[in-house]
């Protein structure tokens, strides 16, 4: 995360906020002490700056002041944007605009907990900012969240004092490029300590801002490995998507999304739903794009992931993008959210990859511990069938071509029902591949939108995706070259 600014010390950054006359506001911490607010007290000249600090940590003031939570969880997105809503307000509401007419208003909110003495829960929290570029503007949010990764406290608060005053810092002078925003949030910090795995900015400073690049920032840049965003393109917080669901992921380039995609997905979705183990209501389906994926064809082109994502945002699905190119890492990853049955989908390519021995030489126990962490915990595979058009013949469990060094170890977990074959698959779409309608796409050519779900061939007109043109173009371009 290199950058050509100059970084201010937390004490330099809340010195130079406290001497602007027009930046005034409030700070409302809970969870982890007053850390960010003591930042701009011992800085000197806070007057200038600080209208009120507060800290409700009883929960029945806290919900006299902010209302109740549902479940009783106080440490959420929902609690941090009435934090920030009701003290908003309040400023408005209690400061005469008249004998103030230059200043812009902010409240800083932050709801935390640390890691607890038993050292079992590391500690996250939620942190957002609600401020005015301008006196006579409607205010923007940024809103983030934050897991915790020291073994104190002490540190941990620290941290949060740290990450605080840059988020305020940076909403006020990097405002108008979001991304050296995100960047200047580790000023002084490290992913050691702090990984940012959410952000969401909001509102007319960031008007332009399509969060879903903001998240590719995030893994991109190494603040985290895995983010999420929904159907409505809004970005999710891991944790509270995850949280104790049973999860189906299927991973793949989506360049674009085709109908084998789609008979994959709803085969393995039937197949899943009728387990025993698994709740339809507490079930998550993500469609997964790893870095590597996006950096198919040399550095990630964020048009590129943009066209992907609003295809599958328009089908309705969930997507991850994640920095696991080994399946463990990406289970392990789950498990930090949820121990129900868990099930990844995928063709005997990907099967194929996941019996190398190459992706494992980082362990000690090699292959065997990377089949360790994959099925000690309660997962399923399910495995789609290829067409191999040499031999002219279906590849399924029974005929997957593994090498006999590990065909022992492959055919425990078949017989085991750790793998198992999606047997109700369209033999009509097995001979569709991504790569291929993506070059019919790119070189005009005709017949690729029979190769792709309904209506996903008019958003690819429509909106031009993935570099088409119509065929009357293509046929100018070549004619004037």
């Amino acid at each position: 995360m290199s950058t050509n600014r100059v970084i201010l010390t937390s004490k330099q950054k809340a010195l130079k906020i406290n001497l602007d006359p027009d930046i005034y506001g409030t700070f409302a911490e809970i969870g982890a002490g007053q850390e960010v607010v003591r930042h701009f007290f011992r800085a000197g000249a806070a007057s200038g700056t600080i209208a009120k600090a507060m800290s409700a940590y009883d929960k029945d003031f806290s919900d006299a002041i902010y209302g109740a939570e549902p479940h009783s969880r106080y440490v959420c997105e929902s609690r941090l944007r009435k934090m920030l809503s009701h003290e908003y307000n309040l400023i408005v509401e209690r400061l005469d605009r008249s004998k103030h007419p230059n200043r812009k208003f902010f409240a800083f909110a932050d709801t935390v907990t640390t890691i607890d003495y038993r050292k079992t829960a590391k500690g996250h929290g939620w942190i957002g900012m609600r401020f005015q570029r301008h006196a006579d503007e409607a205010p923007s949010d940024v809103i983030l969240h934050v897991r915790l990764h020291d073994n104190d406290s002490g540190i941990q608060q620290e941290k949060i004092g740290d990450i605080g005053v840059n988020l305020l810092y940076g909403c006020y002078n990097y405002h108008e490029d979001p991304r050296e925003l995100l960047k200047s949030l580790y000023d002084n910090l490290s992913r050691d300590h702090i990984e940012i795995d959410m952000i969401n900015m909001e509102g007319p400073a960031f008007k332009n801002v399509d969060n879903r690049l903001l998240s590719l920032q995030l893994v991109k840049n190494g603040m985290t490995e895995a983010v999420m965003f929904g159907p409505d393109g809004k970005n999710l917080q891991p944790s509270d998507a995850l949280y104790k669901k049973n999860i189906l992921a299927i991973r793949g380039s989506f360049r674009p999304v085709t109908n084998v995609n789609i008979d994959m997905i709803m085969n393995g979705y039937s197949k899943f739903i009728a387990d025993e183990k698994v709740d339809k209501d507490r079930l998550m389906v993500l469609f997964e794009i790893t870095l590597n994926n996006l950096r198919a064809e040399g550095e990630i082109d964020e048009k590129d992931f943009l066209d992907r994502a609003d295809i599958l945002c328009s089908l309705g699905q969930t997507v991850l993008i994640s920095n696991y190119q080994e399946y463990y890492k990406l289970i392990k990853y789950f498990s930090n959210f949820t121990q129900r049955r868990m099930g990844l989908i995928m063709g005997v390519t990907n099967m194929l990859e996941l019996f190398k021995e190459r992706y494992y030489r980082n362990l000690a126990g090699g292959m065997l511990e990377a089949f360790g962490i994959l099925f000690m915990r309660d997962l399923k595979i399910y495995m789609y069938p290829q067409l191999d058009e040499e031999k002219d013949e279906v590849l399924n469990s029974s005929n997957c071509p593994i090498h006999y060094r590990h065909k022992p170890l492959y055919d425990y977990l078949v017989s085991n029902k750790r793998i198992v074959d999606l047997e109700d698959f369209d033999p009509t779409v097995l001979n569709i591949y991504s790569r291929k309608v993506l070059a019919m796409i790119k070189n005009g050519e005709s017949g690729w939108e029979e190769m792709v779900p309904g209506y996903v061939d008019n958003i690819i007109k429509e909106n031009r995706l993935f570099g088409y043109q119509p065929k009357e173009e293509v046929e100018e371009t070549n004619k004037t070259q």
